[in-house]
């Protein structure tokens, strides 16, 4: 059974704010939708999905609730 949580990607054109949150699996820097995320970016909680002001990658999200009972 994998261990999910969400992964912050960054946004380095402002100063490194949270640009969208996408979910992870396993502790893997590598997204559900493929995109390479940064090891050290920030982490949250799958109980933090859709309780952060920024926004949340759509493909990850649907591909998330694929894969949880």
């Amino acid at each position: 059974m994998h261990v999910y949580e969400m992964l912050a990607e960054n946004d380095h054109h402002t100063d490194g704010a949270v640009r969208q949150w996408h979910m992870t699996a396993d502790g893997a820097s590598v997204a559900l939708c493929g995109r390479e995320l940064e090891p050290g970016a920030a982490r949250l909680s799958t109980d933090a999905w859709g309780h952060t002001e920024e926004k949340f990658c759509h493909t990850c999200g649907a591909l998330y609730l694929r894969q949880v009972p």
